[in-house]
């Protein structure tokens, strides 16, 4: 325990950010980095309980008093070492992890919880400023071949632990650049590419190969895979989109949202926006623009809180975000007691810089011009009944339609499946009752002989720090499948720090 009386002597603290008018100017990160007295003073408010809840509020398990004692003292290459025994990429959860770690901080029951994800990110960019991040080259070879089929956080997780086992472990990826989500959905101004780049690097010079450009089942050949591979990881993620089949979906101005987003990730990157396929396969043939417009973004979640902030930095008239659900409270209520996750009004930096958010609100309509735009969307107030706390089901309200001007519709209601074009039907593997590729959560194997499964392309669409516990997982079931044992870490047993 870094100090006994840090958590009675100091309140939870947030770095600074530049202010919305001058961050929208561009898409930088603008989260800037606390200062050494202030980053110890963070790192005091840890308690080191006696059952250190935040342990299982992480997916990861992450051993985090013990890294907030190493950060306390000072003592980096312990803290980075603690981090990383569990957790392969700490920029990335420092940077877009909803922390549920921090619902579950027993400081939490009367204060303000640590602040465990500013620290996470702290170690890291601390460990790489002063060197202590290294490549860590596996000493022996196996000789077994792996291919991981999808750069997202899942494969990047699965593929360098399994080179961590000596494996010779070769990732495909059907976009020109690795990283999927991350990198094609996740803002500039949340996590900026050179960040995945970073890693990338370090992790092709522990020995894993990237092949982009490379779309199994489309221009490369499964059963070319099967037979060249002892042992195949699917990791491509939950790709396919909710729609909203309403009158007037097929009006020019009406997209998904991951659309939207990876288009200007590209254009941040220099690189072609209408070039390759979107999640429809289909080819854009339009560039996608806020500017000027009145936009209506469709889903309260991540994306749809993304949607809002890229469009305030193209320029948007006015933004405006729809929720199907009520307004969920400021704070927990009976129904989410400590340590659970409370659902509670979240509002993120993009909201800061200018949205008018709307609950309990359904679309009935998207209405054009006589060219085929979109010019309007009509909608409808809904009522809910509540039971238990919860909201179950609406009616509408009689009388509540509105008509909203509106040139651009970004939806954002999540994603229900895998994509199944190419490689999955070429696979005939078993897909569960909502369409993921099935496999449990002890075994991570698909009915395929070799073949594995991991991340939202298995469980559904989920957090980034599940992605990466369901690839570290899933990486231990593949060596104990190729060697009949595992030294892999697991959740669990990390716990021994």
């Amino acid at each position: 325990m870094g100090k006994p009386t840090g958590f009675l002597e100091f309140t939870r603290v947030s770095p600074s950010k530049l202010e919305p008018k001058k961050r929208i100017s561009n898409f930088n990160e603008f989260v800037q980095p606390f200062d050494g007295v202030e980053l110890n003073k963070q790192a005091a408010r840890c308690m080191n309980c006696g059952v250190p809840f935040c342990h299982s509020g992480c997916p990861l398990g992450n051993v985090i008093p013990e890294f907030n004692d190493a950060v306390y003292n000072e003592r980096w290459d312990e803290a980075y070492e603690i981090l990383t025994s569990t957790n392969n990429f700490p920029e990335f959860t420092g940077r877009i992890c909803p922390a549920p770690c921090e619902s579950a901080c027993v400081l939490g029951i009367n204060q303000p919880p640590v602040n465990i994800e500013e620290i996470e990110k702290h170690i890291i960019e601390i460990a790489f400023e002063k060197g202590i991040a290294k490549p860590k080259i596996p000493p022996v070879r196996s000789g077994k071949k792996i291919a991981v089929i999808g750069s997202g956080p899942a494969g990047l997780a699965a593929a360098a632990q399994l080179n961590q086992a000596g494996h010779t472990v070769v990732v495909f990826e059907r976009d020109e650049k690795p990283g999927g989500l991350l990198r094609y959905g996740i803002p500039d101004f949340k996590l900026e590419k050179n960040i995945i780049d970073r890693r990338i690097a370090l992790l092709e010079q522990e020995g894993i190969a990237f092949r982009c450009n490379a779309n199994v089942g489309v221009n490369v050949n499964m059963n070319d895979l099967l037979r060249e591979y002892h042992a195949i990881v699917l990791s491509g993620g939950s790709t396919f989109p909710r729609d909203l089949n309403v009158n007037g979906r097929a009006l020019k101005g009406v997209h998904y949202a991951m659309q939207f987003l990876k288009q200007q990730n590209k254009l941040v990157a220099g690189s072609d926006p209408l070039a390759g396929k979107d999640i429809e396969s289909n080819i854009l043939d339009e560039l996608i623009s806020a500017k000027g417009k009145n936009v209506v973004v469709i889903g309260g979640g991540d994306t749809g809180s993304d949607c809002v902030g890229t469009s305030n930095r193209q320029g948007a008239k006015t933004i405006t975000q729809f929720e199907l659900l009520p307004k969920p409270p400021d704070h927990r209520s009976d129904i989410m007691p400590w340590p659970t996750y409370p659902m509670v009004l979240k509002t993120s930096s993009s909201h800061e810089e200018g949205c008018e958010r709307k609950w309990a609100i359904a679309t009935k309509e998207f209405i054009g011009d006589n060219n085929g735009n979109l010019i309007g969307i009509k909608t409808v107030e809904l009522d809910w009944k509540i039971e238990n706390g919860k909201p179950a089901n609406f009616i509408e309200r009689a009388g509540s339609e509105k008509i909203l001007d509106c040139e651009l519709v970004l939806l954002a209601m999540g994603f229900v499946a895998p994509e199944q074009k190419g490689m999955i039907d070429q696979l005939e593997i078993a897909l569960d009752e909502r369409g993921n590729v099935k496999a449990s959560e002890k075994e991570f194997k698909t009915n395929i002989n070799k073949i594995f499964t991991c991340g939202d392309m298995r469980r559904g669409q989920s957090l980034v720090v599940w992605a990466i516990s369901e690839g570290r997982e899933c990486a231990r079931k593949v060596d104990e499948f190729l060697m009949g044992e595992s030294l892999l870490e697991t959740k669990d047993s990390s716990l021994h720090i």
